[in-house]
């Protein structure tokens, strides 16, 4: 028989390796199971990772891992076709460390990150894919893998393989994903030299920044776009739900090329050199999507939970956090020696005693709220501009009466009430 582990983690992402070096740096015998060339090679996102959480897995992490820039501001557009209404923080405070968050390359990151945790004792296999769990008497025991002889077993199996995540599927722990359960993200890395990108973004030196676009960015569809600053190049990308790129038959890269080509932004880039292209499909079906998290012998964490806040663009965090829980999960089952579902409830119990589920649950009818009722992106943004724009002219014409004209582009054909109901539905959506 093959040789047995305590833990077998599929997938080598920010969940599963925050999982593997964590019960790798308590003394278990884990392995890692990677299908890409590397850790790192198959992920990408926005380029936002949050200190805290990974501060609670590898202490002061920040001081040697390969980060690109501190963010000291987040900026939020509320975009039309030739405007933007915008808003934001700018805290120095985020200046100093240990730093709020930083902007990442995620291929970096990864290796980085499986670096530590073989250097904790881990086991790492890349370049295979696992194809389905081995289950006996209703336990999963094992991975079967694509290599000859490549069945691996273990007490316990972690399922941290992403959004398509076949194996909990195959356990019959969630249905296939429906096209407004999941969004198609793209994103293009434009290289500028970093005096550049301090200049035009206005940041001192070494300092970041995150811009939120909603609106015209996605023309009218739910998401957002995004722009991010690394040392020596921009993030920028979209994402928006699949059923609704599908629905406007609309193909992903032209609508990055349109972002790109936006008024608002092309000053940004402008001369900026495009070097890396990537699409990835990210889990958008929130607080009611969130599968069967465990079983007898097997956890699920991360994406491939559905563990992403759509609304705070926050996915790594909720992954790290997931991640580390299965793993303290097993470490603690292991003092008993029992693996089945009731041990394994723990997992349940730590994630919705954290912020990861109540996050969730609080902006649970978010996404569907604004998919049911598309004026907010393509009536009451667009007006908005108009309405500040109307506001901000002056050729004479009385402020009373351009306020009047402001609120008119507003309401432009509802009543007053049917404005409220819309504030009050948006307003039940982020409460």
């Amino acid at each position: 028989m093959a040789e047995k582990f305590d833990a077998i983690v599929v997938g080598a992402g920010v969940s599963g390796l925050a999982a593997g070096y964590t019960m790798a740096k308590a003394g278990l015998n884990v392995v890692t199971i990677e299908r890409g060339q590397y850790p790192g090679s198959k992920n990408v996102m926005g380029g936002v990772l949050y200190r805290h959480m990974m501060d609670e897995i590898i202490p002061d992490f920040w001081k040697e891992a390969p980060l690109e820039r501190p963010i000291i501001e987040q900026r939020f557009w509320f975009m039309g076709r030739e405007s933007a209404v915008q808003t934001g923080y700018k805290g120095m405070e985020w200046a100093t460390p240990p730093y709020n968050n930083f902007t990442v390359f995620r291929g970096k990151f990864d290796q980085w990150l499986a670096k530590k945790y073989v250097e904790a004792g881990g086991l790492l296999i890349n370049e295979t894919v696992v194809e389905d769990c081995i289950v006996e008497n209703g336990k999963v025991v094992g991975v079967r893998t694509d290599r000859p002889d490549g069945d691996l077993y273990a007490d316990v199996v972690i399922l941290a393989d992403g959004v398509n995540s076949i194996l909990a599927r195959n356990l019959g722990f969630h249905q296939e994903w429906k096209p407004n359960q999941v969004a198609l993200a793209v994103m293009e890395e434009l290289k500028m030299p970093a005096e550049k990108i301090e200049e035009r973004f206005n940041l001192n030196k070494g300092m970041g920044t995150t811009i939120e676009i909603f609106g015209d960015g996605t023309l009218g569809m739910v998401g957002t776009a995004f722009i991010y600053t690394n040392k020596e190049h921009i993030s920028i990308g979209c994402g928006t739900l699949l059923s609704q790129l599908r629905e406007k038959r609309i193909k992903p890269y032209e609508l990055l090329e349109y972002v790109k080509q936006h008024p608002i932004v092309k000053p940004l880039i402008d001369g900026a050199e495009p070097c890396e292209y990537y699409a990835h499909l990210i889990p958008e079906g929130g607080y009611d999507s969130i599968p069967k998290l465990y079983g007898d012998g097997v956890m699920v964490a991360g994406d491939a939970a559905q563990f992403v806040n759509g609304i705070h663009r926050e996915g790594s965090n909720l992954g790290m956090t997931s991640g580390r829980f299965a793993a303290e999960t097993v470490i603690f089952a292991k003092k008993y020696g029992e693996y089945d579902e009731r041990a394994l409830s723990r997992y349940h119990d730590m994630l919705y005693d954290s912020y990861v589920i109540k996050d969730l649950k609080k902006y649970r009818n978010a996404s569907h709220t604004m998919e049911a009722n598309p004026d907010f992106f393509n009536h009451y943004i667009p007006a908005s501009n108009m309405a500040m724009s109307e506001m901000f002219i002056v050729d004479g014409k009385s402020k009373y009466d351009r306020q009047k004209t402001a609120i008119e582009r507003i309401t432009e054909g509802r009543s007053k009430i049917g404005l409220v109901r819309d504030i009050f539905k948006v307003w039940r959506a982020m409460t």
